[in-house]
Protein backbone atom coordinates (compact mmCIF):
# COMPACT_ATOMS: atom_id res chain seq x y z
CA UNK A 1 0.00 0.00 0.00
CA UNK A 2 3.03 2.32 0.31
CA UNK A 3 3.11 2.67 -3.45
CA UNK A 4 -0.25 4.49 -3.79
CA UNK A 5 0.76 7.94 -2.45
CA UNK A 6 4.15 7.59 -4.13
CA UNK A 7 2.38 6.96 -7.43
CA UNK A 8 0.32 10.16 -7.12
CA UNK A 9 3.36 12.25 -6.24
CA UNK A 10 5.34 10.80 -9.10
CA UNK A 11 2.66 11.51 -11.67
CA UNK A 12 2.24 15.10 -10.43
CA UNK A 13 5.99 15.59 -10.45
CA UNK A 14 6.65 14.03 -13.81
CA UNK A 15 3.85 15.93 -15.50
CA UNK A 16 5.70 19.08 -14.57
CA UNK A 17 8.99 17.92 -16.06
CA UNK A 18 9.74 19.07 -19.57
CA UNK A 19 11.52 16.28 -21.39
CA UNK A 20 14.63 17.28 -23.31
CA UNK A 21 13.11 15.46 -26.27
CA UNK A 22 9.56 14.29 -26.86
CA UNK A 23 9.67 10.57 -27.40
CA UNK A 24 7.10 8.10 -28.56
CA UNK A 25 6.88 4.35 -28.59
CA UNK A 26 9.05 3.34 -31.56
CA UNK A 27 8.01 -0.32 -31.51
CA UNK A 28 4.66 0.08 -33.27
CA UNK A 29 4.57 -2.34 -36.25
CA UNK A 30 8.09 -3.58 -35.51
CA UNK A 31 9.01 -6.66 -37.61
CA UNK A 32 9.77 -8.57 -34.39
CA UNK A 33 6.48 -9.94 -32.98
CA UNK A 34 7.88 -9.59 -29.46
CA UNK A 35 8.75 -5.93 -29.92
CA UNK A 36 5.55 -5.23 -31.84
CA UNK A 37 3.44 -6.51 -28.93
CA UNK A 38 5.07 -3.78 -26.82
CA UNK A 39 4.18 -1.17 -29.44
CA UNK A 40 0.93 -0.36 -27.64
CA UNK A 41 2.51 0.03 -24.18
CA UNK A 42 2.32 3.53 -22.66
CA UNK A 43 6.09 3.28 -22.14
CA UNK A 44 7.98 5.20 -24.83
CA UNK A 45 10.07 2.22 -25.85
CA UNK A 46 13.09 2.88 -28.05
CA UNK A 47 14.79 0.41 -30.37
CA UNK A 48 18.44 -0.18 -29.41
CA UNK A 49 20.80 2.03 -31.43
CA UNK A 50 23.59 4.59 -31.12
CA UNK A 51 21.07 7.43 -30.86
CA UNK A 52 19.87 6.06 -27.51
CA UNK A 53 23.33 6.41 -25.98
CA UNK A 54 23.81 9.84 -27.51
CA UNK A 55 20.49 11.07 -26.10
CA UNK A 56 21.20 9.54 -22.68
CA UNK A 57 24.52 11.38 -22.46
CA UNK A 58 23.06 14.67 -23.62
CA UNK A 59 20.23 14.44 -21.07
CA UNK A 60 22.21 12.60 -18.35
CA UNK A 61 19.50 9.93 -18.15
CA UNK A 62 19.79 6.36 -17.05
CA UNK A 63 18.88 3.75 -19.65
CA UNK A 64 16.62 0.79 -18.91
CA UNK A 65 17.21 -2.12 -21.27
CA UNK A 66 14.48 -4.73 -20.97
CA UNK A 67 15.16 -8.00 -22.77
CA UNK A 68 12.75 -10.85 -23.41
CA UNK A 69 11.20 -12.98 -26.12
CA UNK A 70 7.77 -13.72 -27.54
CA UNK A 71 7.26 -17.21 -26.11
CA UNK A 72 8.24 -16.20 -22.54
CA UNK A 73 5.35 -16.42 -20.03
CA UNK A 74 6.83 -14.06 -17.42
CA UNK A 75 7.65 -11.52 -20.11
CA UNK A 76 3.92 -11.33 -20.82
CA UNK A 77 3.18 -11.05 -17.10
CA UNK A 78 5.57 -8.14 -16.57
CA UNK A 79 4.22 -6.38 -19.63
CA UNK A 80 0.65 -6.68 -18.33
CA UNK A 81 1.49 -5.69 -14.75
CA UNK A 82 4.23 -3.11 -15.18
CA UNK A 83 4.80 -1.90 -18.72
CA UNK A 84 1.10 -1.13 -19.18
CA UNK A 85 0.94 0.52 -15.76
CA UNK A 86 0.38 4.28 -16.13
CA UNK A 87 2.48 5.27 -13.11
CA UNK A 88 5.45 3.12 -14.12
CA UNK A 89 5.21 4.36 -17.70
CA UNK A 90 5.13 7.99 -16.50
CA UNK A 91 8.24 7.48 -14.40
CA UNK A 92 10.14 5.71 -17.17
CA UNK A 93 9.13 8.25 -19.78
CA UNK A 94 9.96 11.20 -17.56
CA UNK A 95 13.24 10.12 -15.98
CA UNK A 96 14.73 7.23 -18.00
CA UNK A 97 15.25 6.20 -21.59
CA UNK A 98 13.48 2.87 -21.96
CA UNK A 99 14.81 0.36 -24.48
CA UNK A 100 13.17 -2.96 -25.32
CA UNK A 101 15.15 -5.68 -27.11
CA UNK A 102 14.18 -9.06 -28.51
CA UNK A 103 16.84 -11.36 -27.10
CA UNK A 104 16.50 -13.58 -30.17
CA UNK A 105 17.53 -10.68 -32.40
CA UNK A 106 20.21 -9.31 -30.06
CA UNK A 107 21.76 -12.50 -28.61
CA UNK A 108 25.20 -10.96 -28.05
CA UNK A 109 23.88 -7.96 -26.12
CA UNK A 110 21.50 -10.18 -24.17
CA UNK A 111 24.32 -12.59 -23.28
CA UNK A 112 26.41 -9.71 -21.91
CA UNK A 113 23.54 -8.45 -19.79
CA UNK A 114 22.70 -11.97 -18.59
CA UNK A 115 26.33 -12.45 -17.56
CA UNK A 116 26.27 -9.15 -15.65
CA UNK A 117 23.10 -10.04 -13.74
CA UNK A 118 24.31 -13.59 -13.08
CA UNK A 119 27.61 -12.36 -11.65
CA UNK A 120 25.98 -9.65 -9.53
CA UNK A 121 22.90 -11.58 -8.36
CA UNK A 122 23.85 -15.24 -8.71
CA UNK A 123 21.20 -16.01 -11.31
CA UNK A 124 19.40 -14.43 -14.25
CA UNK A 125 16.58 -15.07 -16.70
CA UNK A 126 13.80 -13.37 -18.60
CA UNK A 127 12.30 -10.84 -18.52
CA UNK A 128 15.74 -9.32 -17.98
CA UNK A 129 15.96 -5.67 -16.92
CA UNK A 130 19.28 -3.83 -16.65
CA UNK A 131 19.87 -0.16 -15.84
CA UNK A 132 22.82 1.38 -17.69
CA UNK A 133 24.61 4.66 -17.08
CA UNK A 134 24.41 7.17 -19.95
CA UNK A 135 27.85 5.94 -21.06
CA UNK A 136 26.55 2.36 -21.34
CA UNK A 137 27.99 0.76 -18.19
CA UNK A 138 25.61 -1.70 -16.42
CA UNK A 139 24.65 -0.34 -13.01
CA UNK A 140 22.11 -2.82 -11.66
CA UNK A 141 19.95 -5.62 -13.07
CA UNK A 142 17.05 -7.85 -12.10
CA UNK A 143 14.43 -10.15 -13.60
CA UNK A 144 10.71 -10.09 -12.84
CA UNK A 145 9.55 -7.69 -10.14
CA UNK A 146 5.96 -7.10 -8.96
CA UNK A 147 4.75 -3.67 -10.13
CA UNK A 148 4.81 -2.03 -6.70
CA UNK A 149 8.40 -3.18 -6.15
CA UNK A 150 9.41 -2.12 -9.65
CA UNK A 151 7.92 1.37 -9.23
CA UNK A 152 9.56 1.83 -5.84
CA UNK A 153 12.93 0.70 -7.22
CA UNK A 154 12.78 3.06 -10.19
CA UNK A 155 11.83 6.01 -7.98
CA UNK A 156 14.59 5.35 -5.44
CA UNK A 157 17.24 4.88 -8.11
CA UNK A 158 16.17 8.08 -9.84
CA UNK A 159 16.43 9.98 -6.54
CA UNK A 160 19.95 8.68 -6.04
CA UNK A 161 20.92 9.48 -9.62
CA UNK A 162 19.98 13.13 -9.15
CA UNK A 163 22.49 13.56 -6.34
CA UNK A 164 25.05 10.78 -6.87
CA UNK A 165 25.35 10.38 -10.65
CA UNK A 166 29.12 10.86 -10.68
CA UNK A 167 29.70 8.29 -7.93
CA UNK A 168 27.31 5.75 -9.48
CA UNK A 169 28.90 6.20 -12.89
CA UNK A 170 32.35 5.61 -11.39
CA UNK A 171 31.20 2.45 -9.62
CA UNK A 172 29.53 1.06 -12.76
CA UNK A 173 32.56 1.83 -14.91
CA UNK A 174 34.96 0.24 -12.41
CA UNK A 175 32.81 -2.88 -12.13
CA UNK A 176 32.54 -3.22 -15.91
CA UNK A 177 36.29 -2.89 -16.29
CA UNK A 178 36.89 -5.59 -13.69
CA UNK A 179 34.46 -7.92 -15.48
CA UNK A 180 36.16 -7.12 -18.79
CA UNK A 181 39.72 -7.84 -17.68
CA UNK A 182 41.37 -10.43 -19.93
CA UNK A 183 40.89 -14.01 -18.80
CA UNK A 184 43.18 -15.47 -21.41
CA UNK A 185 45.73 -18.04 -20.34
CA UNK A 186 46.98 -20.12 -23.22
CA UNK A 187 47.72 -23.69 -22.12
CA UNK A 188 49.16 -26.40 -24.32
CA UNK A 189 46.71 -29.33 -24.09
CA UNK A 190 48.26 -32.72 -23.37
CA UNK A 191 48.52 -35.26 -26.16
CA UNK A 192 45.55 -37.19 -24.77
CA UNK A 193 43.45 -34.13 -23.92
CA UNK A 194 40.22 -35.50 -25.40
CA UNK A 195 40.51 -38.73 -23.39
CA UNK A 196 41.10 -36.83 -20.16
CA UNK A 197 38.29 -34.39 -20.85
CA UNK A 198 35.85 -37.19 -21.70
CA UNK A 199 36.64 -38.88 -18.41
CA UNK A 200 36.19 -35.58 -16.54
CA UNK A 201 32.90 -34.86 -18.31
CA UNK A 202 31.56 -38.34 -17.52
CA UNK A 203 32.49 -37.91 -13.85
CA UNK A 204 31.02 -34.39 -13.54
CA UNK A 205 27.85 -35.29 -15.44
CA UNK A 206 27.13 -38.32 -13.27
CA UNK A 207 27.68 -36.21 -10.16
CA UNK A 208 25.07 -33.72 -11.41
CA UNK A 209 22.74 -36.43 -12.72
CA UNK A 210 19.39 -37.34 -11.23
CA UNK A 211 19.67 -41.15 -11.40
CA UNK A 212 15.98 -41.77 -10.69
CA UNK A 213 14.16 -39.13 -12.74
CA UNK A 214 16.86 -38.50 -15.35
CA UNK A 215 18.31 -35.17 -16.39
CA UNK A 216 20.54 -32.92 -14.32
CA UNK A 217 19.86 -31.20 -11.03
CA UNK A 218 16.86 -31.23 -8.71
CA UNK A 219 14.89 -28.20 -9.85
CA UNK A 220 13.89 -27.18 -13.37
CA UNK A 221 14.73 -29.85 -15.95
CA UNK A 222 16.10 -28.90 -19.34
CA UNK A 223 16.91 -31.26 -22.23
CA UNK A 224 20.63 -30.30 -21.90
CA UNK A 225 21.12 -31.48 -25.46
CA UNK A 226 24.78 -30.44 -25.89
CA UNK A 227 25.77 -32.43 -22.79
CA UNK A 228 23.70 -35.48 -23.72
CA UNK A 229 25.16 -35.51 -27.24
CA UNK A 230 28.68 -35.39 -25.81
CA UNK A 231 27.86 -38.21 -23.37
CA UNK A 232 26.51 -40.34 -26.20
CA UNK A 233 29.86 -39.83 -27.92
CA UNK A 234 31.64 -41.01 -24.77
CA UNK A 235 29.40 -44.07 -24.63
CA UNK A 236 30.25 -44.89 -28.24
CA UNK A 237 33.96 -44.84 -27.35
CA UNK A 238 33.67 -47.46 -24.58
CA UNK A 239 31.29 -49.48 -22.45
CA UNK A 240 29.96 -47.74 -19.35
CA UNK A 241 26.84 -49.35 -17.83
CA UNK A 242 26.17 -46.51 -15.36
CA UNK A 243 26.30 -43.87 -18.09
CA UNK A 244 24.20 -46.02 -20.43
CA UNK A 245 21.50 -46.45 -17.76
CA UNK A 246 21.42 -42.73 -17.05
CA UNK A 247 21.15 -41.80 -20.72
CA UNK A 248 18.31 -44.25 -21.34
CA UNK A 249 16.49 -43.10 -18.22
CA UNK A 250 16.75 -39.48 -19.32
CA UNK A 251 15.75 -40.09 -22.93
CA UNK A 252 12.82 -42.29 -21.90
CA UNK A 253 11.39 -39.83 -19.39
CA UNK A 254 11.82 -36.80 -21.69
CA UNK A 255 9.82 -38.62 -24.36
CA UNK A 256 7.11 -40.02 -22.09
CA UNK A 257 6.38 -37.27 -19.57
CA UNK A 258 5.52 -33.57 -19.61
CA UNK A 259 8.40 -32.31 -21.74
CA UNK A 260 6.74 -33.75 -24.85
CA UNK A 261 3.44 -32.89 -26.50
CA UNK A 262 1.77 -36.30 -26.79
CA UNK A 263 -1.02 -35.08 -29.05
CA UNK A 264 0.67 -33.20 -31.88
CA UNK A 265 4.33 -34.01 -31.25
CA UNK A 266 7.33 -31.84 -30.47
CA UNK A 267 8.99 -30.88 -27.20
CA UNK A 268 8.55 -27.96 -24.82
CA UNK A 269 11.59 -25.93 -23.77
CA UNK A 270 11.86 -27.31 -20.22
CA UNK A 271 9.84 -28.42 -17.21
CA UNK A 272 9.46 -26.37 -14.05
CA UNK A 273 9.73 -29.42 -11.75
CA UNK A 274 12.43 -32.07 -11.31
CA UNK A 275 10.16 -34.97 -12.34
CA UNK A 276 9.40 -33.67 -15.85
CA UNK A 277 5.66 -33.27 -15.19
CA UNK A 278 4.89 -29.59 -15.77
CA UNK A 279 6.37 -27.93 -18.85
CA UNK A 280 7.14 -24.30 -19.37
CA UNK A 281 4.87 -24.38 -22.36
CA UNK A 282 6.83 -22.51 -25.03
CA UNK A 283 7.99 -24.54 -28.02
CA UNK A 284 11.23 -23.39 -29.63
CA UNK A 285 12.47 -24.28 -33.11
CA UNK A 286 15.97 -24.98 -31.80
CA UNK A 287 14.57 -27.48 -29.28
CA UNK A 288 12.87 -29.53 -32.00
CA UNK A 289 15.93 -29.54 -34.27
CA UNK A 290 18.27 -30.69 -31.53
CA UNK A 291 15.90 -33.34 -30.20
CA UNK A 292 15.72 -34.90 -33.65
CA UNK A 293 19.50 -35.20 -33.69
CA UNK A 294 19.64 -36.39 -30.09
CA UNK A 295 17.14 -39.23 -30.52
CA UNK A 296 18.58 -40.34 -33.86
CA UNK A 297 22.08 -40.44 -32.37
CA UNK A 298 20.79 -42.28 -29.29
CA UNK A 299 18.93 -44.80 -31.46
CA UNK A 300 22.25 -45.71 -33.03
CA UNK A 301 24.49 -45.72 -29.97
CA UNK A 302 21.98 -47.35 -27.62
CA UNK A 303 20.43 -49.73 -30.17
CA UNK A 304 16.96 -48.35 -29.49
CA UNK A 305 14.78 -48.36 -32.65
CA UNK A 306 11.95 -46.69 -30.70
CA UNK A 307 14.07 -43.55 -30.45
CA UNK A 308 13.97 -43.35 -34.26
CA UNK A 309 10.18 -43.14 -34.03
CA UNK A 310 10.42 -40.27 -31.55
CA UNK A 311 12.81 -38.46 -33.89
CA UNK A 312 10.48 -39.08 -36.86
CA UNK A 313 7.48 -37.82 -34.90
CA UNK A 314 9.37 -34.66 -33.91
CA UNK A 315 10.59 -34.07 -37.46
CA UNK A 316 7.09 -34.33 -38.90
CA UNK A 317 5.80 -31.93 -36.24
CA UNK A 318 8.56 -29.42 -37.03
CA UNK A 319 8.01 -29.56 -40.79
CA UNK A 320 4.25 -29.17 -40.46
CA UNK A 321 3.87 -26.64 -37.66
CA UNK A 322 6.98 -24.44 -37.90
CA UNK A 323 7.04 -23.90 -41.68
CA UNK A 324 7.06 -20.23 -42.71
CA UNK A 325 5.34 -19.06 -45.89
CA UNK A 326 8.46 -16.96 -46.52
CA UNK A 327 10.63 -20.07 -46.48
CA UNK A 328 12.49 -21.72 -43.62
CA UNK A 329 10.99 -22.25 -40.18
CA UNK A 330 9.63 -19.83 -37.60
CA UNK A 331 11.13 -19.23 -34.18
CA UNK A 332 8.59 -20.38 -31.58
CA UNK A 333 5.09 -20.84 -30.22
CA UNK A 334 4.08 -18.95 -27.10
CA UNK A 335 3.66 -20.42 -23.64
CA UNK A 336 0.51 -18.31 -23.32
CA UNK A 337 -2.53 -19.11 -25.44
CA UNK A 338 -4.78 -16.64 -27.23
CA UNK A 339 -6.85 -16.16 -24.08
CA UNK A 340 -3.77 -15.30 -22.01
CA UNK A 341 -3.68 -18.63 -20.15
CA UNK A 342 -0.29 -20.24 -19.62
CA UNK A 343 -0.43 -23.67 -21.26
CA UNK A 344 -4.13 -23.26 -22.00
CA UNK A 345 -3.71 -24.45 -25.59
CA UNK A 346 -2.52 -27.88 -24.39
CA UNK A 347 -4.73 -28.54 -21.33
CA UNK A 348 -8.08 -30.30 -20.93
CA UNK A 349 -10.75 -30.21 -18.24
CA UNK A 350 -12.80 -33.28 -17.40
CA UNK A 351 -15.88 -31.63 -18.84
CA UNK A 352 -14.16 -30.89 -22.14
CA UNK A 353 -13.03 -34.51 -22.41
CA UNK A 354 -16.50 -35.80 -21.65
CA UNK A 355 -18.02 -33.52 -24.28
CA UNK A 356 -15.57 -34.61 -26.98
CA UNK A 357 -14.99 -38.32 -26.43
CA UNK A 358 -17.14 -41.44 -26.35
CA UNK A 359 -17.29 -43.36 -23.10
CA UNK A 360 -14.88 -45.99 -24.43
CA UNK A 361 -12.46 -43.35 -25.75
CA UNK A 362 -12.58 -41.45 -22.48
CA UNK A 363 -11.88 -44.61 -20.48
CA UNK A 364 -8.85 -45.45 -22.64
CA UNK A 365 -7.52 -41.87 -22.55
CA UNK A 366 -7.74 -41.91 -18.78
CA UNK A 367 -5.85 -45.20 -18.65
CA UNK A 368 -3.07 -44.05 -20.99
CA UNK A 369 -2.79 -40.37 -20.06
CA UNK A 370 -4.24 -40.21 -16.53
CA UNK A 371 -6.67 -37.38 -17.29
CA UNK A 372 -9.41 -38.11 -14.77
CA UNK A 373 -10.13 -36.14 -11.60
CA UNK A 374 -9.19 -32.51 -10.91
CA UNK A 375 -6.28 -31.40 -13.06
CA UNK A 376 -3.03 -30.74 -11.25
CA UNK A 377 -2.73 -27.60 -13.38
CA UNK A 378 -5.27 -24.83 -12.97
CA UNK A 379 -6.43 -24.97 -16.61
CA UNK A 380 -6.75 -28.76 -16.73
CA UNK A 381 -4.91 -31.96 -17.56
CA UNK A 382 -1.82 -32.33 -19.72
CA UNK A 383 -1.57 -35.69 -21.54
CA UNK A 384 1.34 -37.62 -20.02
CA UNK A 385 2.05 -41.30 -20.58
CA UNK A 386 1.30 -43.25 -17.41
CA UNK A 387 2.63 -46.48 -18.90
CA UNK A 388 5.38 -45.72 -21.38
CA UNK A 389 5.75 -49.40 -22.28
CA UNK A 390 2.10 -49.93 -23.21
CA UNK A 391 1.71 -51.07 -26.85
CA UNK A 392 -1.81 -50.57 -28.16
CA UNK A 393 -3.02 -53.08 -30.71
CA UNK A 394 -6.21 -53.89 -32.57
CA UNK A 395 -9.34 -52.21 -31.31
CA UNK A 396 -7.56 -50.20 -28.61
CA UNK A 397 -5.18 -48.73 -31.16
CA UNK A 398 -8.12 -47.71 -33.36
CA UNK A 399 -9.93 -46.25 -30.36
CA UNK A 400 -6.89 -44.23 -29.30
CA UNK A 401 -6.43 -42.91 -32.85
CA UNK A 402 -10.07 -41.78 -32.87
CA UNK A 403 -9.71 -40.04 -29.51
CA UNK A 404 -6.49 -38.33 -30.57
CA UNK A 405 -8.07 -37.08 -33.80
CA UNK A 406 -11.02 -35.59 -31.89
CA UNK A 407 -8.75 -33.82 -29.42
CA UNK A 408 -6.51 -32.47 -32.16
CA UNK A 409 -9.52 -31.18 -34.08
CA UNK A 410 -10.78 -29.41 -30.97
CA UNK A 411 -7.33 -28.03 -30.16
CA UNK A 412 -6.96 -26.64 -33.67
CA UNK A 413 -9.83 -24.25 -32.90
CA UNK A 414 -7.86 -22.72 -30.05
CA UNK A 415 -5.44 -19.87 -30.60
CA UNK A 416 -1.70 -20.27 -30.04
CA UNK A 417 0.34 -17.13 -30.80
CA UNK A 418 3.47 -17.74 -32.86
CA UNK A 419 6.69 -15.78 -33.25
CA UNK A 420 7.10 -15.86 -37.02
CA UNK A 421 10.70 -14.59 -37.14
CA UNK A 422 12.86 -16.81 -39.33
CA UNK A 423 16.30 -16.91 -37.70
CA UNK A 424 19.40 -18.00 -39.62
CA UNK A 425 21.13 -19.83 -36.76
CA UNK A 426 18.12 -21.92 -35.79
CA UNK A 427 17.39 -22.84 -39.40
CA UNK A 428 20.99 -23.96 -39.66
CA UNK A 429 20.27 -26.38 -36.81
CA UNK A 430 17.22 -27.64 -38.69
CA UNK A 431 19.34 -28.32 -41.80
CA UNK A 432 21.73 -30.40 -39.66
CA UNK A 433 18.75 -32.35 -38.33
CA UNK A 434 17.43 -32.91 -41.85
CA UNK A 435 20.87 -34.12 -42.99
CA UNK A 436 20.88 -36.71 -40.22
CA UNK A 437 17.29 -37.65 -41.08
CA UNK A 438 18.33 -38.30 -44.68
CA UNK A 439 21.32 -40.31 -43.51
CA UNK A 440 19.15 -42.33 -41.12
CA UNK A 441 16.33 -42.86 -43.61
CA UNK A 442 13.56 -41.98 -41.13
CA UNK A 443 11.41 -39.94 -43.52
CA UNK A 444 11.15 -40.07 -47.27
CA UNK A 445 10.51 -36.35 -47.54
CA UNK A 446 13.63 -35.22 -45.68
CA UNK A 447 15.77 -34.78 -48.78
CA UNK A 448 13.25 -32.49 -50.45
CA UNK A 449 12.75 -30.54 -47.20
CA UNK A 450 16.50 -30.19 -46.82
CA UNK A 451 16.97 -28.99 -50.39
CA UNK A 452 14.31 -26.32 -49.88
CA UNK A 453 15.87 -25.15 -46.64
CA UNK A 454 19.35 -25.13 -48.19
CA UNK A 455 18.08 -22.83 -50.93
CA UNK A 456 16.45 -20.50 -48.39
CA UNK A 457 19.69 -20.26 -46.42
CA UNK A 458 21.81 -19.65 -49.53
CA UNK A 459 19.41 -17.38 -51.43
CA UNK A 460 17.65 -15.41 -48.68
CA UNK A 461 20.09 -15.35 -45.77
CA UNK A 462 23.55 -15.51 -47.32
CA UNK A 463 25.05 -12.85 -49.56
CA UNK A 464 28.42 -14.17 -50.59
CA UNK A 465 30.16 -14.86 -47.31
CA UNK A 466 27.99 -12.45 -45.30
CA UNK A 467 24.80 -13.41 -43.52
CA UNK A 468 21.54 -11.99 -42.19
CA UNK A 469 20.24 -12.81 -38.71
CA UNK A 470 16.60 -13.00 -39.80
CA UNK A 471 14.51 -12.59 -42.94
CA UNK A 472 13.09 -9.25 -41.79
CA UNK A 473 16.62 -7.85 -41.28
CA UNK A 474 15.64 -6.77 -37.76
CA UNK A 475 18.78 -8.21 -36.18
CA UNK A 476 22.49 -8.44 -36.97
CA UNK A 477 24.03 -11.83 -37.69
CA UNK A 478 26.40 -13.02 -34.99
CA UNK A 479 28.75 -15.88 -34.27
CA UNK A 480 25.96 -18.43 -33.75
CA UNK A 481 24.41 -17.61 -37.14
CA UNK A 482 27.66 -18.17 -38.99
CA UNK A 483 28.53 -21.28 -36.97
CA UNK A 484 25.17 -23.07 -37.16
CA UNK A 485 24.48 -22.22 -40.80
CA UNK A 486 28.00 -23.32 -41.77
CA UNK A 487 27.51 -26.55 -39.84
CA UNK A 488 24.12 -27.16 -41.44
CA UNK A 489 25.54 -26.67 -44.92
CA UNK A 490 28.59 -28.82 -44.13
CA UNK A 491 26.35 -31.60 -42.78
CA UNK A 492 24.15 -31.38 -45.86
CA UNK A 493 27.20 -31.57 -48.12
CA UNK A 494 28.55 -34.57 -46.23
CA UNK A 495 25.31 -36.52 -46.61
CA UNK A 496 24.31 -35.47 -50.13
CA UNK A 497 27.67 -34.64 -51.74
CA UNK A 498 26.40 -31.16 -52.61
CA UNK A 499 29.44 -29.13 -53.67
CA UNK A 500 27.72 -25.73 -53.44
CA UNK A 501 26.84 -26.35 -49.78
CA UNK A 502 30.40 -27.43 -49.02
CA UNK A 503 31.91 -24.33 -50.64
CA UNK A 504 29.49 -21.90 -49.02
CA UNK A 505 30.05 -23.52 -45.61
CA UNK A 506 33.79 -22.94 -46.00
CA UNK A 507 33.23 -19.30 -46.92
CA UNK A 508 30.99 -18.66 -43.90
CA UNK A 509 33.52 -20.33 -41.60
CA UNK A 510 36.30 -18.13 -42.93
CA UNK A 511 34.18 -14.99 -42.44
CA UNK A 512 33.27 -16.10 -38.91
CA UNK A 513 36.91 -16.38 -37.91
CA UNK A 514 37.63 -12.95 -39.37
CA UNK A 515 34.62 -11.28 -37.76
CA UNK A 516 34.35 -12.85 -34.31
CA UNK A 517 37.72 -14.26 -33.24
CA UNK A 518 40.57 -12.34 -31.67
CA UNK A 519 43.66 -13.56 -29.85
CA UNK A 520 41.82 -12.78 -26.61
CA UNK A 521 38.89 -14.98 -27.57
CA UNK A 522 35.46 -14.77 -29.15
CA UNK A 523 32.99 -11.96 -29.64
CA UNK A 524 29.40 -13.15 -29.96
CA UNK A 525 28.31 -10.28 -32.18
CA UNK A 526 29.62 -7.52 -34.37
CA UNK A 527 30.67 -4.12 -33.15
CA UNK A 528 29.09 -3.39 -29.78
CA UNK A 529 27.63 -0.05 -28.79
CA UNK A 530 28.59 -0.70 -25.17
CA UNK A 531 32.08 -0.21 -23.74
CA UNK A 532 34.10 -2.89 -21.99
CA UNK A 533 32.41 -6.01 -23.39
CA UNK A 534 35.16 -8.63 -23.13
CA UNK A 535 36.10 -11.33 -25.58
CA UNK A 536 35.45 -14.82 -24.23
CA UNK A 537 38.32 -17.34 -24.33
CA UNK A 538 35.67 -20.07 -24.49
CA UNK A 539 31.93 -19.78 -25.10
CA UNK A 540 29.98 -22.18 -22.94
CA UNK A 541 27.16 -24.47 -23.99
CA UNK A 542 23.64 -23.23 -23.36
CA UNK A 543 20.35 -24.56 -24.68
CA UNK A 544 22.29 -24.86 -27.95
CA UNK A 545 25.89 -26.00 -28.42
CA UNK A 546 28.62 -23.41 -28.08
CA UNK A 547 28.89 -21.70 -31.48
CA UNK A 548 32.62 -21.27 -30.92
CA UNK A 549 32.98 -25.02 -30.33
CA UNK A 550 30.88 -25.75 -33.43
CA UNK A 551 33.19 -23.55 -35.49
CA UNK A 552 36.28 -25.12 -33.95
CA UNK A 553 35.06 -28.62 -34.74
CA UNK A 554 34.19 -27.68 -38.31
CA UNK A 555 37.47 -25.89 -38.88
CA UNK A 556 39.60 -28.71 -37.55
CA UNK A 557 38.34 -30.79 -40.51
CA UNK A 558 38.99 -28.15 -43.19
CA UNK A 559 42.69 -28.36 -44.00
CA UNK A 560 45.52 -26.04 -43.07
CA UNK A 561 44.19 -22.56 -43.87
CA UNK A 562 42.85 -21.87 -40.38
CA UNK A 563 45.18 -24.12 -38.42
CA UNK A 564 46.94 -21.28 -36.56
CA UNK A 565 43.66 -19.80 -35.38
CA UNK A 566 42.25 -23.19 -34.44
CA UNK A 567 45.36 -24.02 -32.43
CA UNK A 568 45.32 -20.66 -30.61
CA UNK A 569 41.59 -20.95 -29.85
CA UNK A 570 42.03 -24.46 -28.47
CA UNK A 571 44.90 -23.35 -26.24
CA UNK A 572 43.07 -20.40 -24.67
CA UNK A 573 39.93 -22.51 -24.16
CA UNK A 574 41.63 -25.52 -22.61
CA UNK A 575 41.86 -24.23 -19.03
CA UNK A 576 38.14 -23.39 -18.83
CA UNK A 577 37.10 -26.64 -20.50
CA UNK A 578 39.29 -28.72 -18.19
CA UNK A 579 37.92 -26.88 -15.14
CA UNK A 580 34.22 -27.23 -16.07
CA UNK A 581 33.82 -29.83 -18.82
CA UNK A 582 30.06 -30.15 -18.26
CA UNK A 583 29.48 -26.52 -19.31
CA UNK A 584 31.86 -26.79 -22.26
CA UNK A 585 30.94 -30.29 -23.41
CA UNK A 586 30.77 -29.35 -27.10
CA UNK A 587 34.46 -28.39 -27.04
CA UNK A 588 35.79 -31.79 -26.13
CA UNK A 589 35.81 -33.29 -29.62
CA UNK A 590 38.01 -30.40 -30.82
CA UNK A 591 40.93 -31.56 -28.64
CA UNK A 592 43.57 -34.13 -29.57
CA UNK A 593 42.34 -37.69 -29.02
Amino acid sequence: MRAAPLTVLLILFLNSVASAEERRNDLVDHPSPYLAMHGQDPVHWQDWNAEVLEAAQQENRLILISSGYFACHWCHVMQRESYRNAAIAALLNGRYIAVKIDRELQPALDAYLIEFVTRTHGQAGWPLNVILTPQGYPLVGFTYLPPENFLDFLARLDARWKTESAQLTGLAKAAAEVLAQPKVEAIEPPDDAARQLRAALRKEALELADPLAGGFGQQNKFPSTPQLMALLGILEAGDNPELKHFLETTLDVMASQGLRDHLAGGFFRYTVDPNWQTPHFEKMLYTQAQMIELYLTAAKHLNRPDYREIARDTLRFLIKEFASPDGGYIASFSAVDGAGVEGGYYLWTEQQLQNLLSEAELDLVNQIWGMQGPGYLEAGHLPILRDANRNLEGGKKTLMTSARDKLLAARAKRQLPADDKVIAAWNGLVLSALALAVESGIDSGSRADGERLKRVLLDKFADGDSLRRDLASAGEAGLEDFAYVARGLADWARVTGDRESRNRAAGLMHMAWQSFYTRQGWRLGGKSLLPAIPAEPAVGDGPMPSPAAVLLNLSSKQGEKLDSNVRAAVMIAYGLVAESPFWYASYISAFPP
